[in-house]
């Protein structure tokens, strides 16, 4: 049986909180749950680390949760705040010596790959950028997982974002979906038995590319995992007040939460 530790390093929408140049009762708040990164998370399997996205924030996050190594990457999607951290990643090429191989379906890796391209050239002895390696992985067709990680299956969904495909990924018993508006019927039996789903819920107001805080709670209910848990947050979700009235077995997310799961 494999250990997995997930800590969230942001679970914040693209724009932060608090926001820039906003005096709401959230962003003022003196209360670290509501101060919240770009949307992230470490994930620790075996003795393998492995990360959900690079955003905006990585830098900090990294400093501030001390992270020792990155043995591979399972992208999102390619969205700035998910994505634009990923020269940070040149100090554990360095620290390791390595190339790390990153992980998604084919969009989000074609558009990485143009966009960063430089990334993806060979090491020069000075390891003064990211040393890359891309693959590709299908969306999941039946039962058969697409990635093994330390003998811990990984599922990747095809989710909408508006217009964009996001990948979801399930990680043993830990489910990871942001930036979606909707899940596919087809994805719900891959979903049984979750000791763990962190969901998407930006706000009140419906969205067109998320999920807003009654469908997050209809999803929640009918996925009906041991523990969800709310990311993709805006500065209109006060950490306390959103936890009043999450149902059973819900609750918003903070950064540097930490669960833990076997697989």
């Amino acid at each position: 049986m494999t250990q997995l530790t997930l800590t969230v390093l942001g679970c914040s929408s693209s724009s932060g909180t608090p926001l820039i140049g906003c005096d709401c009762p959230t962003c003022t708040s003196n209360d670290p749950k509501n101060r919240r990164t770009r949307c992230s998370a470490h994930i620790q399997i075996g003795e393998q680390h492995w990360q959900i996205d690079t955003g905006t924030d990585f830098y900090h996050q990294a400093l501030q949760h001390r992270l020792p190594r990155i043995d591979g990457i399972l992208y999102t999607h390619p969205h700035a705040d998910h994505l634009n951290g990923i020269d940070d990643l040149r100090a554990f090429c360095y620290k390791q010596q390595a190339a790390i191989p990153i992980y998604g379906h084919h969009d989000t890796l074609a558009n990485i790959c143009s966009r960063f391209d430089y990334a993806f050239l060979e090491q020069n002895r000075h390891w003064n950028r990211p040393v890359l390696r891309a693959h590709e992985l299908p969306l999941n067709q039946g039962q058969n997982s697409v990635l093994n990680i330390n003998n811990v299956p990984v599922w990747q969904f095809g989710v909408p974002h508006g217009s964009w495909i996001t990948s979801a990924f399930r990680i043993g018993n830990i489910a990871w979906f942001t930036d979606l508006n909707h899940i596919e019927e087809s994805i719900f039996p891959h979903l049984q038995g979750l000791d763990y789903l962190f969901l998407d819920c930006l706000m009140d107001t419906p969205y067109p590319s998320h999920l807003s805080t009654e469908q997050a709670f209809a999803y929640a209910k009918r996925i009906n995992a041991k523990q969800t848990y709310f990311i993709h947050m805006t500065h209109a979700q006060e950490y306390h007040t959103l936890k009043q009235r999450c149902p059973q077995n819900c609750a918003p997310a903070y950064d540097g939460l930490t669960v833990h799961s076997s697989y």
